[in-house]
């Protein structure tokens, strides 16, 4: 059987993720407990994170903190004729590790380690919207050496290098099961008018190929600047910039998979291209401009407040290029995301001198243009309340637990897609004078869904001075 050439203009596959979808507010147990607030702070090591600038009001010599989140997440997408899909997301454990300690009077250093940007998600194989994405693994670790100066009694600033590096695992059907049963159909068709016998069987809802993704980024750097400054003995104020940085997948593999035998004599010529060929593709992990101020009401009561601009208005296009393949395998995708706001407000209260209990809040405010929408991780607004204890049964030592719930306010989305199957399946239409009486296939495709999520987030620490 002679095989179909499909035009496959673009048939390499998005690496794109859902903006706040991808970036983790799980810095710290202790800090999650308190709707994720720090920046106008003094938390000891942990302060490299919030804000550099803060770490030399420490009172300690030494510090050592580490801690880990469990993330459980689940999302749900509601079709217009009203099927439902859920993911089955396995747990992401963000983690962070933070030590500092004083150089001389009014100096510290540290080094801290800690995942900025993730995500997991799996919405299987088969599913209607396999086309845009069936399952995606990102992580992204964050290594920083910081030096923080308290230039006055009440002021201090600071400054952490950013060195960075990440991988991606990203799986997707290449060709819509729908298109696919219809080019059958019509190639049935066409045998059936030559007198020949009825050959090929339809997929229902299963992708006749699919692509996996898998690639390790370059190391990328950035800055981690801030300043806090006492303005009263009770009220503090602080500020941090976290600069963008560009996670570049130089030399990614690809390869594809089919649904049979038939999917292969069908699609194999052009598509096992990809199996032979690199990709090289570039996501931002955006800048990250907080402002915050801390008040104690009381000596036992400290509450916070941070508002944090994320500038993923820098995300315009991704672009996606694949070695020594022709230029209609490359992709050049609009995002067209906006800058968005993620607010922070908690209260920590010291019922024993063993005991703190703290309660918070964050509204994590969506970046995503629903013109191009897609399920990898949908991206909504959210709204995370938190509550957290420490323990500390020695001097020096705390035991941090917290527990965030992520609640998705919504939304309704439609991601595109480039039906590679369009220009064979419509010049068939032609070669049997069908055009008319067949629909021809649109070369872009459409997947509208109503999305929601939520998540739970647990979370353990541990942090030891002296």
């Amino acid at each position: 059987m002679k095989k179909v050439i499909l035009a496959l203009t673009g048939a390499a596959v998005a690496l794109s993720v859902s903006a706040e979808g991808y970036q983790v507010n799980t810095f710290s147990a202790r800090q999650e407990g308190m709707g994720h607030v720090g920046v106008a702070m003094k938390l000891g090591s942990e302060s490299q994170i919030f804000n550099p600038g803060a770490l030399a009001f420490s009172d300690d010599t030494f510090e050592i903190s580490a801690g880990v989140s469990a993330i459980k997440a689940t999302a749900e997408a509601t079709l217009a004729d009203g099927s439902h899909y859920t993911t089955s997301n396995k747990v992401s454990t963000p983690m962070n590790f933070s030590a500092s300690f004083k150089v001389c009077k009014d100096l510290y250093a540290g080094l801290t380690l800690y995942t900025p940007y993730g995500s997991s998600i799996n919405w299987g194989t088969a599913w209607p919207g396999a086309v845009l994405n069936q399952s995606v693994d990102l992580k992204v670790f964050t290594l920083q050496p910081t030096v923080s100066w308290r230039v006055l009694k009440n002021l201090s600033v600071g400054a952490g290098l950013m060195i960075s590096w990440g991988s991606v695992n990203l799986n997707k059907g290449l060709v819509p099961a729908t298109s696919m049963d219809r080019l059958v159909d019509l190639m049935n068709m066409s045998a059936q008018m030559q007198g020949q016998p009825v050959v090929f069987q339809p997929y229902g809802m299963i992708p006749p190929a699919s692509v996996n993704l898998n690639g390790n980024s370059e190391l990328a750097v950035g800055v981690n600047v801030g300043v806090l400054w006492d303005a009263l003995p009770n009220l503090s104020f602080g500020a941090s910039f976290r600069s963008k940085m560009n996670m570049h997948v130089k030399a990614g593999d690809a390869s594809v998979t089919y649904a049979n035998d038939q999917a292969r004599l069908i699609l194999g010529e052009t598509l096992d291209n990809l199996n032979y060929a690199n990709f090289d593709a570039s996501m931002p992990c955006p800048y990250v401009l907080t402002f915050g101020v801390s008040y104690k009401p009381i000596s036992r009561l400290l509450v916070a407040f941070d508002a944090q601009l994320n500038g993923w208005g820098a995300y315009k296009q991704l672009d996606i290029t694949f070695d020594q393949l022709p230029e209609a395998f490359n992709q050049h995708l609009p995002k067209n995301y906006h800058n968005a706001m993620t607010y922070h407000i908690g209260a920590e209260y010291n019922v024993t001198p063993m005991l703190d209990v703290r309660a918070g809040l964050m509204i994590d405010c969506t970046p995503c243009n629903k013109e191009h929408y897609n399920p990898e991780t949908p991206g909504m607004t959210k709204i995370e309340p938190s509550v957290g204890l420490s323990f500390k049964p020695l001097k020096g030592l705390s035991i941090d637990v917290a527990f965030m719930y992520v609640h998705g306010c919504g939304a309704t989305g439609t991601g595109q897609y480039g039906d590679f199957l369009a220009p064979t399946y419509n010049s068939l239409l032609e070669q049997n004078n069908l055009t008319g009486m067949i629909p021809a296939l649109p070369t872009v495709g459409e997947f509208t869904a109503d999305y929601k999520t939520h998540a739970i987030i647990p979370a353990i620490g541990l942090s030891y001075s002296f």
